[in-house]
């Protein structure tokens, strides 16, 4: 459905505004979010996103935390995420590679998935290394082409996909960044290709490096990405051309098998 489209149909906007908050709400984790923070977020007035908010509290959907002032995910976001698992969740299976994937470099690891115009973290696994980078843990979401999971997804879409992406996302070097501008992000992703995995300089925060892998659904299109995370001195030139070749390892290796279950 196109945005002309979307507009002809009554409620669309009402329903885009939840929807947006609930991926809000979600993101936030067990932490929850204040109001302030999820109308300021969302782009709403704070009394639409409350009335917004309380039409999903009735319905189960979200909850409130009377004694923090914090909204929650609500007991049917549980349910409902049970069912949709059956056939998008690949946790199980990724689960031993991103910890092999911590053990064989000594980083923190992470398997991300592909939502629309954003990827989700979904799983974290420690490495043995003491100093670790905190940027990413389960739940938390960043814009395709921000982070390296974004970008290796990103890198690997057909061509069209990404300049519709571009075209869709123009502040996105207002919000991230210079670095992150068109031409210098059209950049990076021609270096991803060239190099198959890839690399985010403290683009994000200061000192803290990451390297991501695209995963492959059956078809061929990029739907998930292993990562790795640390800090600036762990990924100086010797070593990352070593880190980029196991993480690409194990990022084929996920592929295989999700192609084995014909998913």
């Amino acid at each position: 459905m196109d945005s002309a489209e979307r507009q002809s149909v009554p409620g669309t906007q009402a329903i885009g505004r939840a929807a947006r908050l609930l991926r809000i709400v979600t993101a936030a984790g067990g932490g929850g979010a204040s109001m302030r923070d999820l109308a300021a977020d969302a782009g709403l007035t704070r009394p639409t996103a409350h009335r917004i908010l309380q039409a999903l509290r009735h319905e189960g959907l979200v909850d409130f935390d009377e004694r923090l002032g914090r909204w929650l995910p609500g007991p049917e976001l549980y349910l409902m995420g049970t069912v949709a698992a059956a056939r998008y969740d690949i946790t199980d299976l990724a689960r031993d590679i991103v910890r092999s994937l911590a053990v064989r470099t000594e980083e923190s690891a992470f398997l991300s998935v592909r939502r629309g115009d954003e990827t989700v973290c979904l799983l974290r696994e420690e490495g043995s290394f003491p100093i670790r980078s905190f940027v990413l843990s389960e739940g938390v979401r960043f814009p395709l082409g921000v982070a390296s999971a974004g970008l290796a997804i990103l890198s690997f879409l057909p061509n069209h996909d990404v300049d519709a992406y571009l075209e869709r996302h123009p502040d996105l070097a207002d919000r991230w960044g210079a670095s992150h501008a068109p031409a210098r992000l059209r950049t990076r992703i021609r270096e991803t290709q060239e190099r198959g995995y890839a690399v985010n300089p403290g683009l994000i925060v200061e000192g803290s490096w990451g390297l991501g892998a695209a995963v492959f659904a059956r078809d061929g299109h990029p739907q998930w990405a292993l990562s790795l995370t640390g800090v600036q001195f762990r990924f100086s030139a010797d070593r990352l051309a070593d880190l980029g070749k196991t993480l690409l390892a194990h990022a084929h290796q996920l592929t295989a098998r999700i192609a084995a279950t014909g998913r």
